[in-house]
């Protein structure tokens, strides 16, 4: 009996996993015997049924409803409000009249408007809104792709000619951007050599500036996520298993994140558009010598102009984007000050855990389902002939369904049940006991190392993937080398952003290379240096200001508590192991 009892228990423990397993299988005949449309309906309710009835899922559902899963949705619920009202247009289009239309000047308007809108959009997104703005400027200083080709196929032609005929052959002199004046035919004849070469350094001259306008958006937009908890998935992540692995830890929240990473996010920010308009002409010191040419004035003198026009073609600003930038401040301030460490915040007012900052971004994304888009009258009130018309709000439900990417909310669900497995089965105690070797690295070179293994190895994988990856073993690591847990878990989030050297590092990165005027080579080159200056910079922050932030110099009590039952769960492993031998 005492066998069977046993042989029960074992058989009851694994149920769950034969029901994931042969449940599916076992429905397949109901999804032959129908036709296909039914059928796979049918199928799909009576697995859902299956599942729903035998609870096979019950410790993997709560980790899509995590605190950090809503305030990722807050997020993008405002991200919606802004795209839906052209808010983020009128912000772009406002900074770049500001910064001016020089390249280099326009780089920098282009990254500051984009890792601004990365903050709160996600990359990809604020990346696809820039873009056509930055497509419309670059033709409006240097023609489109196809003139391009057009006028580099008649310049060979007119060289073909000069050596073949010995006939000195007029150039157009780009006349995709400005027609030239008439000259005389023996003055044309004396410049003709030197106005090819202009041509020329005037071509090389526009297909960097190109590449450097179209390489800088997605850059800007990977350095601007890093600035906000909710900017990228990576960063949410960290929260989640922060709770996970150690409930008691809450120095992380929006505004100590925001403190740390904000600064250095600027700095990033900076130094990558210095090497970006160096790298590909917008800044050029032999240049500011020399006078600027009158076609480049011209195209510069254009390029306002498409800027002016486009912004004024949004006309006046609306009722309805005035309440969005009121509400969407209000989510950004109030988020930043519930609770920034360094002094007492306004989740003080209510008791311990009551107010966390999902509840802050989804009771602000709320009032954009009710709050009127028009502004209201109060007339309408008082008077009893006015007609009962339904006024339209700042973001319908309907929207949000069609714009919220539902599927990134599903993905930040699985990481956290993925790092929930780990923690659980003790598999991530087991990897942490795999790293003896790393317990004699000083932990500032650990930093450096972590860094940089993990931003090449997310060169070539999801950078969701790889935080989820990664976090497990770099909370134990730390347990091992008695350090704060986030002085290697920080530089491994933000290490994953730092992918700038392939086109299939990141979608930003894809989506500007789809334009055609970027090759595999132009993104290693510059993306080699970014990579450098991020893990100098990530290794910069993490030993001097975040150590204040996050109180990095000592071993908190909450990994304490947590290294207690790491090296209990570690001695139930190696019991099971050697009982097995």
């Amino acid at each position: 009996m005492a066998v069977l009892g046993a042989l029960v228990k074992k058989v009851w423990s694994i149920r769950r996993f034969v029901v994931l397993l042969c449940a599916p299988l076992a429905l397949v005949p109901v999804l032959l015997s129908l036709p296909p449309k039914e059928g796979r309906c049918l199928y799909v309710i009576l697995l859902m049924a299956l599942y729903w009835c035998t609870e096979a899922l019950p410790k993997v559902c709560p980790q899509y409803f995590l605190d950090t899963n809503f305030l990722f949705l807050s997020g993008l619920i405002m991200a919606s409000a802004i795209e839906e009202w052209n808010l983020h247009r009128r912000i772009a289009l406002r900074v770049l009249m500001l910064v001016g239309v020089q390249p280099a000047r326009l780089i920098l308007g282009m990254m500051l408007t984009t890792s601004f809108l990365s903050m709160w959009l996600s990359n990809t997104a604020s990346t696809a809104m820039m873009l056509p703005i930055a497509n419309a400027i670059l033709k409006s200083l240097f023609g489109d792709k196809d003139t391009t080709k057009d006028m580099k196929r008649e310049n060979e032609e007119n060289q073909a000619s000069l050596q073949q005929n010995k006939l000195y052959t007029v150039p157009t002199e780009m006349q995709f951007l400005a027609s030239t004046e008439d000259k005389d035919l023996s003055e044309e004849k004396e410049i003709s050599s030197d106005a090819l070469s202009d041509i020329k350094e005037e071509e090389e001259y526009k297909r960097n500036i190109w590449k450097g306008f179209l390489i800088s958006i997605p850059y800007a937009a990977s350095i601007g996520g890093t600035a906000t908890l909710t900017g990228t998935a990576p960063n949410l992540i960290l929260l989640g298993q922060l709770k996970s692995y150690f409930p008691e830890c809450d120095v992380v929240n929006f505004g100590s994140w925001f403190m740390f990473a904000f600064p250095l996010m600027l700095i990033f920010l900076l130094l990558g558009w210095l090497w970006i308009s160096i790298l590909y002409g917008g800044i050029n010191l032999r240049a500011w010598r020399r006078k600027k040419s009158n076609i480049r004035m011209d195209a510069e003198a254009r390029a306002r102009e498409v800027i002016q026009e486009d912004y004024q073609k949004l006309g006046p600003t609306k009722f309805a984007e005035q309440a969005i930038f009121f509400l969407f401040c209000m989510f950004a301030i109030m988020l930043f000050s519930r609770d920034p460490k360094f002094i007492p915040g306004w989740a003080s007012l209510f008791p311990p855990g009551f107010i966390s900052d999902a509840v802050t971004g989804i009771t602000i994304v709320i009032i954009l389902f009710f709050f009127p888009s028009q502004k209201p009258s109060f007339r309408w009130w008082f008077d009893l002939k006015a007609p009962n018309t339904e006024t339209q709000p700042l973001l319908t439900w309907k929207k949000a369904q069609e714009t919220v990417p539902w599927n990134i909310i599903l993905l930040l669900g699985g990481g956290f049940a993925m790092a929930k497995g780990c923690e659980e089965s003790g598999l991530s105690v087991w990897i942490g006991g795999r790293l003896q070797p790393l317990e004699g690295v000083p932990p500032p070179v650990a930093v450096i190392l972590i860094t940089v293994v993990i931003a090449l190895f997310t060169e070539f994988a999801s950078n969701t993937a790889t935080i989820i990856i990664f976090l497990p073993v770099l909370a134990e690591l730390a347990i091992r080398l008695k350090v704060n847990p986030l002085y290697l878990m920080i530089p491994g989030t933000i290490g994953c952003s730092y992918a700038f050297m392939l086109p299939v590092s990141t979608p930003p990165n894809s989506i500007a290379f789809s334009s055609g005027h970027l090759m595999v080579k132009d993104m290693a080159r510059t993306g080699l240096l970014m990579n450098l200056m991020g893990v100098l910079l990530l290794s910069l922050a993490m030993n001097t200001w975040a150590k204040s932030i996050f109180q990095l110099g000592t071993f908190p009590a909450w990994a304490n508590i947590h290294a207690e039952n790491t090296t209990s769960l570690l001695t139930d492993v190696e019991n099971v192991t050697l009982s097995a031998l």
